[in-house]
Formats: C-alpha cells, structure tokens, sequence
C-alpha cells in the first residue's frame, strides 16, 4: 500500500514527527504536491483547511485528514474526508493504516461519517522519535496546565505535561549544530508547568552540544516563568539573545477571563529582566479580544508602546479557533487611535505581525497531526 503526504508549509514539523513514527510502524509516507492513490494524508489548522476542503472531497483516492481543526471539527471533517485522525497521531496514524491495509474497521481516535470513538490512550514522547531521516524541530513537552481561552493547545494535547527524557533530546539534538525545540513553555522542562523545575532545565542545557535556542520560536515562554534565575541559564548556556514570551493583553481584567495565569505586572518585570541581562524580549499580543472595554485595549496599546521602545512586540488580531472556549465569540474592532499607533510602530520597524489579516499568524505556525 503506498502512503503518501501532502506537503502543507504550515505541517513541514508534524510530516516530520509522523514519517518517523510511521516508520516505526513499518510505513514509509512519501511527500506529495497532490492527492495520489493509495492514501494521501493532510494535516490542516482553521485557516488553511478551506484551501485543501475541495481537493480532499474529489481526491481519488483514500484521504486522511488531522491536525488542529480536524481535531476539532471532526464531524465536519469526516463529510468529505475518509478518515480523520482526532488528537495525536503517533499512535492513532500508523494503527490506521494498519486498519486500512487489511480492511478492518477504524481504531479509537479516528472518526468517520459513521461515528467516533474517542482514543484510549495518551503518546509517551520517548516511544517515538521526533523525526527520522526528514529533519524537524525536537518536541521536547507536550500539553499545557493552562486553559487560554483562545488556545487549542490543552484541548489537544491535554493538561498534564508530559516530557522527552534528556537523553532522547541529546541524541536527536546532536544531528544539528543550531538546536531548536518545540514546546509550549519552555522553562517548564521537566515539571507540571506551574511549579518550575529548573534544575531540570539546567541539566537539559548542560548536556547539550551545539548552539542552543532556548526561550524562542518554536518553543516560547511564559512571563511569569522569566525569572533571574531562568534569565541567567539561557544567558549561560544558550546563543539565542531574544527571549520570546506572550502577554496577550495590557489589562489585569481581560487577562483573569482569559484564565492566563499572570498578570500584567508578571510581564512588565519579565520584560525589565530581559533588558537587564542583555536579551531583547519579544512579546506577543492578541488585540480585538471579545470582552476587551475601551480602555481596556487602550491599556494593551500602553503595553505594547512600552516594549517596543525597548524590545519587539509581535502583533495578532484575535481569531476564534474551533474547540476552544471562545469558539463563538466575535472579534471587537479595534479603536481608530489603536489602527493609527500601530500603524506608525509598524512603519518604524518596532512591531512585526498582523491586526488585519489571520493568515499572516498561522502560516507561521506548524501544526501537530
């Protein structure tokens, strides 16, 4: 049976992580530009899975949909799609195809227009490799504590954080000499998420051999884990000079309904620790939040002026992702003043993003079948 995967940009790392756990399984996925017999597998997010929706309901062959918005709108996805992988896939891809091989029904975790029944198991990272011979970022966590409203993380991956022991990391680490992880926090190595271990952390960055990332794309912060002691082990061990974290909003008030778990003052002191230890802090923020008053967003406006006189702050216009609980909620427009400071930051090179145009942040993302 020949397996094919259809190359998607935002996808590159999840073709990486589910060739190799594929492999594992005796499964070589070949790449593709199209849809080709046997099977041909999409991993599609809430943006692009509007470009792919036709090409998968006229493909002629089977077709096996994941990724963030088919977790999410599974039943949406399996009236056009033959099969669609809910959750992780590690586990769940390689069992189908196993499934689809010798005509056996579906395992648990992949759902169909004949119904769904949900997976019976959750993926140790070390039972799989994070990629194999196509090169991909290093998953070291996976899961988050926090329930970010407008963050499909936990509803995917769940809320126990489950870790890559340090000597995996070591051994596929070593195939680069620039290391970049994957990871929803990344000083959250080796802990619950909320009660850091960075003894932990410190032995990971100890072990490694070769010029670190740490505390950036694709594997950020959170604010009120900067601390001086976290600060120093990236100065220490790491070649990054950015720390990136996100603050998502200005105002206590919207961040409490957000249930982000820190404060605006957490920011304020995580981005003053930067600075003084030398690393250009580069914030996210989410602007057009549903419940956000006026002052509200004028507060995040402040914040943002703030950091961009002294670091970079990184822009998104708030988009109500399936599966979350602010699936429904409608975006607020954002104040005239709000469109004309950003503007004039934006012209002046001290901002980066879009408040305009969703594609511009997820494209940048990758997402995990």
């Amino acid at each position: 049976m020949k397996v094919y995967w259809r190359q998607i940009p935002q996808a590159s790392n999840t073709f990486a992580a589910l060739t190799a756990a594929c492999e594992v399984h005796g499964y070589v996925l070949e790449a593709a530009d199209g849809p080709r017999p046997d099977v041909t597998i999409y991993s599609l997010n809430s943006i692009n899975e509007r470009l792919y929706r036709d090409e998968i309901a006229e493909a002629d062959c089977i077709t096996i949909v994941g990724g963030p918005h088919a977790s999410a709108c599974y039943r949406e996805v399996a009236e056009y799609a033959d099969y669609v992988v809910v959750g992780e896939g590690e586990y769940t891809l390689p069992a189908l195809l196993s499934a689809i091989e010798e005509g056996r029904d579906p395992p648990p975790g992949v759902a169909t227009a004949a119904g769904y029944t949900p997976a019976s198991h959750t993926v140790l990272l070390d039972a799989y490799p994070p990629f194999s011979q196509i090169k991909g970022f290093v998953e070291i966590t996976r899961g988050c504590p926090f329930s970010c409203g407008y963050c499909q993380t936990p509803r995917l991956f769940g809320r126990c954080m489950r870790h890559r022991s340090i000597e995996e990391i070591v051994r596929y680490a070593s195939r680069y000499r620039d290391i970049r992880f994957v990871t929803p926090n990344a000083f959250a190595y080796g802990s619950d998420g909320v009660h850091l271990r960075l003894d932990r952390v410190e032995r990971l960055l100890r072990s490694l051999d070769g010029r670190v990332y740490f505390g950036t794309f694709p594997g950020e912060v959170r604010p009120e884990c900067i601390s001086r002691q976290s600060v120093e082990l990236v100065v220490d061990h790491c070649a990054n000079t950015r720390l990136h974290f996100g603050a998502q909003s200005g105002s206590d008030a919207v961040l409490r309904r957000l249930h982000r778990g820190h404060t605006v003052e957490d920011v304020v002191r995580a981005f003053d620790l930067c600075r003084e230890h030398g690393l250009v802090p580069v914030v996210d923020f989410i602007l057009g939040l549903p419940f956000e008053s006026d002052d509200d967003q004028r507060a995040t406006l402040e914040l943002v002026e703030m950091v961009a006189r002294g670091g970079k702050a990184h822009i998104h216009y708030f988009m109500p992702l399936p599966g979350t609980p602010l699936q429904y909620a409608r975006p607020r427009p954002l104040l005239p003043e709000a469109e004309k400071v950003l503007g004039k930051l934006a012209l002046d090179g001290r901002i980066t993003g879009s408040w305009m145009d969703h594609e511009i942040r997820f494209f940048r993302r990758t997402s995990h079948l």
